[in-house]
């Protein structure tokens, strides 16, 4: 397999953009990445191809911390906690930045389940696939 195709962890992967609507309706699909791909350098292809993704002027999208706050993409700040399980009713945000980053991180979520549910539907995205 090409070297590209593999992470940095050596498996073979390929990467996919998505971007979900708030009711888990996938709204824009790009497949076929290769897994090395860093994330900006999908999204980029993603918002310069003839038919790719368009971000209106008052929109934003919300990306993971992969990706860097640009026009239209709104990622969570770096160096502050970040993932939901980190806070508690007794360890709350402690700053503007962790409450924004909690508030970000149950919004982006709806992604991860999208991506879930689609990945029970078709077992076989989640196994290594034979013709790779």
């Amino acid at each position: 397999m090409k070297r590209r195709y593999r992470s940095r962890l050596g498996n073979i992967d390929t990467n996919v953009l998505g971007v979900c609507a708030p009711n888990m309706q996938f709204i824009y699909i790009l497949p076929g990445w290769e897994g090395s791909a860093h994330d900006g350098r999908v999204l980029r292809d993603a918002i310069s191809t003839k038919n790719g993704l368009r971000v209106l002027e008052d929109q934003y999208y919300l990306v993971n911390a992969g990706y860097t706050n640009a026009r239209g993409f709104l990622a969570p700040y770096q160096g502050q906690r970040y993932h939901l399980g980190g806070w508690t009713p007794q360890n709350p945000p402690r700053s503007a930045e962790e409450y924004f980053n909690m508030r970000h991180a149950r919004a982006l979520n709806i992604i991860e389940r999208a991506f879930g549910r689609l990945k029970g539907c078709w077992e076989i995205l989640s196994s290594a696939s034979f013709f790779l």
